[in-house]
């Protein structure tokens, strides 16, 4: 008996969601006894720093108060259209929700040309793998893994806590 695609769907993200909060939990494990974030990385194919971003408990040196460890809702599915957009060549479509700073620094015509650059490096896109959303101070990050004909990238779109796109970049896989 086959079940219909949009419970599978369903129950497929919620074993995600049940992995995912199985990983914090050993994470936090291996923190609580002793393990460096550099190991913690080792076991997950990741840098420190990545590692630190997606599990660690930061303090705001600003007011040494807990970082609330909280994602902007939503910033992942968006952070896809986003990416979808500039896949489909639709430039300024993608610069909706840029803040001011980055759609004055970033035009359509320049966003073309970034992508365009890119894909002289890497080649054509083929394939975007699972987003995932952490808090970093007062943005949120959206890491997307990108997969090109002849290399691998990450899409990272910054959010400010009212929603704006405050930064975008392609950079190496895994850094």
């Amino acid at each position: 008996m086959r079940t219909e695609p949009l419970p599978a769907v369903a129950m497929a993200r919620a074993e995600l969601e049940r992995s995912e909060q199985a990983l914090r939990d050993a994470v936090d494990h291996a923190r609580e006894r002793g393990h460096t974030w550099q190991e913690i990385g080792d076991v997950l194919g990741t840098t420190r720093q990545a590692a630190f971003q997606r599990f660690g408990r930061p303090v705001d040196p600003r007011t040494g108060a807990p970082m609330t460890g909280t994602a902007l809702p939503g910033a992942a599915d968006h952070a896809v259209e986003l990416l979808g957009d500039i896949i489909e060549g639709e430039y300024e479509k993608a610069r909706r929700d840029f803040d001011d700073k980055v759609r004055d620094g970033l035009s359509a015509t320049q966003l073309a040309a970034a992508w365009a650059q890119m894909a002289g490096m890497v080649g054509a896109y083929e394939s975007m793998g699972t987003p995932h959303a952490y808090p970093a101070g007062d943005y949120t990050i959206v890491d997307i893994p990108l997969s090109f004909e002849a290399g691998d990238l990450t899409g990272r779109v910054t959010y400010s806590t009212d929603g704006k796109v405050a930064g975008l970049h392609l950079i190496p896989r895994g850094k």
